[in-house]
């Protein structure tokens, strides 16, 4: 049987969160300073009017210290820093997220299509203002009838050559833009997503920016505004509908880094074709789903700060005839929140790891290839679904660990819960985001197989993780002889060998690619349509893209544990990492049962070996989550304070 005492590292929350805080520590610092304020106290039952008119005084505050947009250039107000922009979103998570999300709309979705979808002139006319908040700006991009689908949206912009002037036009109630934050009370530009129409032909997707009100707050001619209403949360941001009405602006206000007009009216554009075009756009502005996939791992830290705390303190019955003891002492208590916690340690390394992706392909010395975009796109879709995923569950499994005093508004769930579940559809619906996610891997593998002689190809695909469907061709030889290539090592190896944990990770990520080869090689083979066939095998592409992931975020945690000094940091976190890569090995045991990885017994061992590492973990659970230095000031939390 295994122990019943939480056992102790010594790991001290002093010394580990400097280096869950990284290179930004500063930063971070500053903003927990402004967030513990007295006036940024998150409010509660307070009028939806009121709401807004406070979190836009806050994003004022926040840019007289200068704090809104660091990944701006220097020049026009900013660092020239495009990590430091995640690092503060993520921090800011901490607090009242309705303060985020306009935050992230203002200076990251208006301020970020301003940056890299325009060019000189819309820099000088646009960023400074709109990092100081002097201007208000606006991302229109969904509309009612089409969100993910972008490619198809209705609104047009028609260039006029007489005039000069784009006619940007909404053709039908359907392709009202919806959902627009800042929209309802404050933008007074939109960053408006359109088809582009050059006398007969249409270009595709652009940007253009049009004004949405004058200087004093009236709505221009030819817009429609109306308030989107009450949400289950966020009802801090002002998010409205738009209707354009043949608006004119002139040619210049085309964000034309991918696309334009020149003077004699004619399209030219530095990339030739329109597809290519079209996610070479898009993949500019990956940003938004980087920062929502860093504040929800942010969101999750809340939530398990107020949970853990609340654990460690409350006790509830005990042995006969002696004092009760805390919940956390107990086993399904800690199986609620030990393997959250060791997940969300996992994810914050592995946004660690996709933040300075980020922060490299946005350095103006780096030469980011398109390989590197698209992994670099592949990454943040997976991480934004799998991190506000994780948050939607571990904000749930918190609540209830609380009982009734989870319950209480002042103890800051109900606000999480509502605030936070829509990041699991905006900025990309999360599972659309795994499609991509499946079918960048497919591109990836498509590139490697080109150099590679069909035998190659096999052991490629069983010695590394497959991060992709494979090739036709190959698809039904990786199938047959797969299994015997990657032999059954995790029956007689060590459950805590961290080599014998990737192994299996990796082992499973081939397997699910490989079926999915087989099933594309087949239907083809048969003659239906390619889009039919992978319609098809959509939920096996999720399971390989979920598997993908893992996979990656299990690399990321054991790259920082061996980079982790030696002694109670690593120990501790070596322990978190055994729980993670263990826990979801534990929740997907049948499919490795299923397929001879694990054996009747062996699944068994993991269960045991999960509920010891749970009450390991359990010893250093107070030093864990105080180390992610959220201030009691910033938590606010009644029963989660220190």
């Amino acid at each position: 049987m295994a122990t019943t005492e939480p056992q102790i590292t010594g790991v001290r929350a002093e010394d580990l969160q400097p280096l869950l805080d990284g290179r930004y520590a500063s930063l971070r610092h500053q903003i927990r300073a402004i967030l513990a304020r007295d006036e940024f106290a998150p409010p509660i039952a307070i009028a939806t009017a009121e709401y807004r008119e406070l979190v836009l005084e806050w994003m004022r505050k926040f840019a007289a210290e200068g704090l809104t947009a660091p990944g701006f250039p220097v020049e026009f107000g900013g660092h020239g820093d495009a990590g430091a922009n995640i690092a503060g979103f993520e921090t800011i998570a901490y607090g009242d997220l309705s303060l985020l999300v306009k935050f992230g709309v203002q200076f990251g979705l208006w301020g970020g299509a301003i940056q890299q979808l325009g060019t000189r002139r819309h820099h000088e006319r646009y960023l400074k203002p709109t990092a100081t908040l002097e201007l208000t700006g606006c991302f229109a991009m969904t509309e009612a009838a089409h969100g993910s689908n972008v490619q198809q949206l209705q609104t047009t912009a028609t260039y006029d050559p007489d005039a000069d002037e784009f006619v940007i036009d909404t053709p039908a109630d359907e392709a009202c833009k919806e959902y627009i934050g800042n929209a309802a009370c404050h933008a007074r530009f939109a960053a408006v997503f359109a088809q582009l129409i050059v006398g007969e032909e249409s270009h595709g997707v652009h940007v253009l920016v049009v004004p949405l009100r004058d200087e004093r707050g009236d709505v221009e001619p030819g817009v429609r505004i109306e308030d989107s209403g009450e949400k289950m949360g966020l009802n801090g941001v002002d998010n409205g509908r738009i209707w354009f009405d043949h608006v004119r602006v002139p040619r210049d206000a085309l964000l034309d880094r991918y696309g334009g007009v020149n003077e004699q009216g004619a399209y030219e554009s530095p990339i030739e074709k329109p597809n290519k075009r079209f996610f070479t756009m898009l993949g500019a502005l990956v940003q938004g789903r980087v920062c929502i996939s860093g504040a929800s791992v942010s969101a999750s830290k809340t939530a398990l700060t107020i949970a853990v705390r609340h654990g460690l303190r409350r006790v509830q019955f005990g042995p006969p005839d002696e004092p009760e003891i805390p919940l956390l002492d107990y086993r399904t208590h800690q199986r609620r929140l030990m393997p959250l916690l060791a997940r969300t340690y996992a994810l914050h390394f592995a946004q660690a790891e996709l933040l300075e992706s980020f922060h490299q392909a946005r350095s103006p010395d780096h030469e980011t290839t398109e390989r590197d975009q698209r992994q670099l796109e592949s990454l943040a879709a997976g991480m934004k679904a799998f991190s506000s995923w994780h948050a939607t569950e571990t904000i749930q499994t918190c609540r209830e660990c609380c009982g009734g005093a989870g319950y209480m508004s002042v103890n800051r769930f109900a606000a999480l819960k509502a605030d936070t579940d829509v990041f699991t559809t905006f900025e990309g619906d999360n599972t659309v985001l795994m499609m991509l996610v499946a079918r960048g891997l497919l591109t990836d593998y498509r590139d490697a197989f080109g150099e590679l002689n069909p035998r190659e190809t096999v052991l490629f695909v069983a010695e590394q993780a497959v991060e992709t469907v494979v090739e036709r061709l190959f698809a039904r030889k990786i199938a047959q002889v797969i299994a015997d290539i990657v032999p059954g090592r995790d029956e007689t190896g060590d459950l805590l060998d961290r080599e014998n944990q990737l192994e299996l990770f990796r082992w499973r990520e081939a397997h699910i690619t490989a079926g999915i080869a087989q099933r594309f090689r087949r239907g083809i083979a048969e003659g239906y349509d390619p889009f039919e066939v992978f319609r098809a095998v959509q939920n096996h592409a999720a399971n390989a893209a979920r598997a993908h992931m893992e996979r990656v975020i299990l690399e990321a945690f054991a790259a920082a544990v061996e980079q982790s000094p030696e002694g109670p940091i690593r120990d501790a976190l070596n322990r978190l990492c055994d729980l993670y890569a263990l826990g979801q090995i534990e929740l997907d045991r049948g499919y490795l049962q299923e397929h001879g990885r694990l054996t009747g017994p062996r699944c068994k061992a993991v269960t045991r070996t999960v509920n010891d590492l749970c009450n390991q973990v359990r010893g250093d659970a107070e030093a864990l989550i105080d180390a992610f230095g959220i201030p009691d000031e910033v938590l606010r939390a009644p029963i989660g304070l220190r």
